[in-house]
């Protein structure tokens, strides 16, 4: 049971001041730095009812949470303790104290019906613990399970189609499993003179009562709440730890002075914790780690303080905008790191530099994709796709200015001893024209076979022959061994040559234009593809989680029905239609019936 204590001791996560609720930077600041999944364990229940002792015995400690010894409730608001999870590896253990429900001195219900339902909104296993046995007093004190869709919303607004659809439904895919400790039980678990476990004792307690009363219908409603939001449900019974006034010292005690059945039986308590308890996960398959579990308990805390119900899809939603926004910049760090390792500028094609830009815009995407969820209409990946296009074309731009600085230094290099040598009038006698050209085609042969000029190499040269067509002209018209003819020949020549190189250059910039437009659209259709393949794992993972509700609701129905409880059960059917058609609906989602549109 001994696990690496991650924090040396518990800590306030929500202050419960004056009826006020308030999150604690520090916890929080624990918590944004957990970076593996969490399992959160949160147990409610009565003040002075021992909660305390058994998170402790989760945290592998004998101290930590306040125990208390007198009749006030020492935990105020909800502490966490955050240790390694000793049966996870790579998992956090999440346990969350809260102050004691009922608390004379409070004497806020409302108050307590906010911390009961924090406690079911953060966790992934809810612990209820009570004295005693579950008689109609204990279900008296769960009336805030009653409460529980008058203090949670599952949407902020929901559809118009779905206004027939129990939230239930989405409840019950959301909400933790459902733990009940019995404190100081003193009943043999046995029913009609046969032995039962304290799992058969929890169902047969939550058998419901034929009668139309008010009383009848006040005895049921607790257990179909119960029985409603929470599916899987487990109990323990646990025997009193010692008797007399040592109960006060109870921390300070070696297990050897504990009754042993009691410690065997705190023992299996914690032993089923660690094994069953999952890790805290959202609609859609979305694993919480300590980052993901601190904008919920802001996210919760802040819509309670403001007088609004807590959602918990506007808290994914606040969630998702956070972290979709940094998986964007992941995404674009990891384009950045991949093009620095593989781009060496200038390439010698447009076609050369698009291939490595696919490659990495390829890889960027799969890292978005990873990281994002619940991209409502694809804003973020639209955002991503907006800002490698300008990657992109900022590469494209580098990649032309690198050529035609690397071709503007090559041409001063080769040429200008050419231009010195005119300058000298090495050319300025009969027969020097031929040998100026005989030079400078020479000399253009030597610019072509130097490597590494990159795509602005034909421009550059044919810029830098245009603004020398004076001086050429001049050679040409001093050489006295030419004719008039042969002069006005040569002319035309050089126009031919001249526009020949123009049209080639033409040429050459429409098949770059072509290039662009054919990028734009493969990195579109990766856009697509990459999307419709997260939204068709999304879609199955929807189902998965409606089938494993409707199984629920269906093992539930039969329940009811066996018992003769017909028109509940004709409810639960109802509830199991509008489902099914939700289903349906799931089966064809109309995201992938459109084109999705990312550019």
């Amino acid at each position: 049971m001994e696990s690496k204590i991650l924090m040396t001791g518990p800590m306030c996560l929500i202050e419960n001041t004056n009826g006020r609720l308030m999150t604690n930077p520090e916890a929080l600041k624990i918590l944004s730095s957990i970076m593996q999944p969490v399992v959160v364990v949160a147990i409610v229940g009565l003040y002075r009812t021992g909660k305390s002792y058994l998170m402790n015995k989760l945290a592998g400690e004998k101290k930590g949470f306040s125990l208390g010894s007198t009749v006030q409730s020492h935990t105020k608001g909800i502490w966490m303790w955050c240790v390694s999870h000793p049966k996870k590896p790579d998992h956090i253990l999440v346990l969350l104290d809260t102050e004691g429900l009922g608390d004379v001195e409070k004497g806020d219900n409302q108050n307590d019906s906010w911390i009961f339902a924090l406690a079911i909104l953060l966790s992934s296993t809810f612990v209820f613990n009570s004295m005693g046995t579950i008689n109609q007093q204990a279900m008296d004190q769960l009336h805030y399970v009653t409460e529980l869709t008058d203090r949670i919303r599952s949407k902020s607004s929901p559809d118009e189609n779905d206004y027939e659809v129990d939230e239930s439904a989405d409840f019950v895919s959301f909400f933790p499993d459902f733990v009940w400790t019995l404190r100081d039980f003193s009943l043999d678990l046995e029913a009609n003179g046969q032995p039962i476990t304290a799992d058969e004792y929890l169902e047969y307690s939550l058998k419901l009562k034929q009668g139309t009363s008010q009383k009848d219908k006040n005895f049921n409603l607790p257990r179909l709440c119960i029985r409603k939001f929470f599916p899987k449900k487990k109990c323990f019974a646990f025997d009193r730890p010692v008797h007399g006034k040592k109960l006060r010292q109870l921390e300070k005690l070696h297990d050897a002075e504990l009754d042993p059945e009691f410690v065997l039986q705190v023992t299996n308590f914690c032993s089923y914790i660690f094994t069953h308890s999952k890790t805290k996960t959202l609609s859609g398959g979305i694993k919480v780690n300590g980052p993901r579990l601190e904008i919920l308990v802001l996210t919760y805390v802040s819509a309670i303080s403001s007088g609004d119900l807590p959602c918990m899809e506007n808290a994914v939603l606040a969630l998702a905008q956070i972290e979709n926004s940094a998986a964007v910049q992941k995404a674009v760090a990891h384009y950045d790191q991949q093009m620095g390792q593989k781009v060496q500028l200038p390439t010698e094609t447009l076609q050369e530099l698009l291939d490595l830009h696919r490659d990495s815009e390829r890889e960027a995407i799969e890292v978005f994709i990873r990281s994002s969820f619940k991209d409502v209409d694809h804003l973020f990946q639209k955002e991503l796709a907006a800002q490698l296009d300008k990657k992109r074309d900022d590469f494209c731009e580098q990649n032309r200015k690198a050529s035609s600085d690397r071709c503007s230094a090559l041409l001063q290099d080769i040429f200008s001893p050419l231009e010195e040598e005119v300058k000298a009038g090495t050319y300025s006698k009969p027969g020097g024209y031929r040998l100026f050209i005989q030079k400078l085609q020479e000399l253009k042969k030597k610019f072509y076979e130097e490597p590494n000029k990159g795509i602005q190499a034909e421009e550059m040269l044919q810029m830098y022959l245009k603004s020398k067509e004076s001086m050429t002209d001049a050679i040409l018209q001093t050489d006295q061994t030419l004719t008039t003819k042969e002069k006005d020949i040569e002319v035309e020549r050089v126009k031919a040559e001249s526009a020949q190189a123009s049209t080639k250059m033409l040429e050459e910039m429409q098949r770059k234009n072509e290039q662009m437009m054919e990028q734009k659209e493969r990195s579109y259709q990766e856009h697509v593809k990459q999307l419709t393949e997260k939204m068709e794992r999304d879609r199955a993972q929807l189902q998965q989680e409606q089938e494993t509700t409707l199984a629920l609701k269906l093992q539930e129905q039969e329940r009811l029905l066996k018992e003769g409880f017909e028109n509940e059960s004709r409810r639960m059917q109802n509830e199991i239609r509008n489902l099914q058609n939700a289903m349906k609906k799931a089966l064809f989602p109309s995201l992938l019936r459109r084109r999705c549109t990312i550019s």
